[in-house]
């Protein structure tokens, strides 16, 4: 696949104001908004219910929120033709609901590695399809930390790693956010 001019790609740590980038980029673009969530929500998860309803209230009502945490390639071909900002928010979550989707537990999670990635490139396949709209990644780097313990954590962490480079290959614009601070990389 070749450079998609229509392309951004926010990476970088948790809490490092990646969503916040992305939501001022959607803001200064004044086309309308779409906003595809991919964070499943468990009522008894109250750090999750919290960290999903600080991202609701920064969000204008004007925006559209299509919640997605496994139908993202769906959602993107589904949308309607015409000028917008599309905010995939985020790329790091679709991949981690994919991969827990597909993984029963006992076995090796590297067996879903090629589902994984045909997922993704199948995403940028869509996002390539809709040149009119621009689309805003949102990811994490989750490579800079400690070595996951468990072989499904690292197993996670690759995939994640190998799904950001596709997307960073691709993408026109790629930025960094560290301690609230961007860094354009592309």
């Amino acid at each position: 696949m070749t450079s998609m001019k229509n392309l951004t790609l926010i990476t970088g740590g948790a809490r490092s104001g990646k969503s916040k980038l992305a939501e001022e980029m959607a803001i200064a673009s004044q086309l309308p908004v779409i906003y595809l969530a991919t964070m499943e929500v468990w009522a008894n998860d109250k750090e999750g219910v919290d960290r999903v309803r600080r991202h609701k209230q920064r969000r204008p009502d004007n925006w559209t929120t299509l919640e997605v945490p496994l139908d993202v390639t769906e959602a993107v071909n589904s949308l309607a033709y015409g000028p917008a900002i599309v905010i995939l928010d985020c790329l790091s979550v679709y991949v981690s609901n994919l991969l827990l989707n597909r993984y029963e537990g006992g076995q090796d999670p590297y067996l879903y590695e090629s589902d994984i990635a045909t997922a993704v490139d199948r995403l940028l396949s869509a996002i390539s399809a809709h040149a009119e709209k621009k689309f805003i990644l949102v990811t994490n780097e989750v490579g800079f930390g400690v070595v996951p313990e468990t072989v499904l954590g690292r197993a996670y962490r690759d995939f994640l790693g190998y799904a950001n480079q596709w997307v960073a290959q691709i993408a026109d614009d790629v930025r960094l956010m560290c301690s609230g601070l961007q860094i354009r990389l592309k």
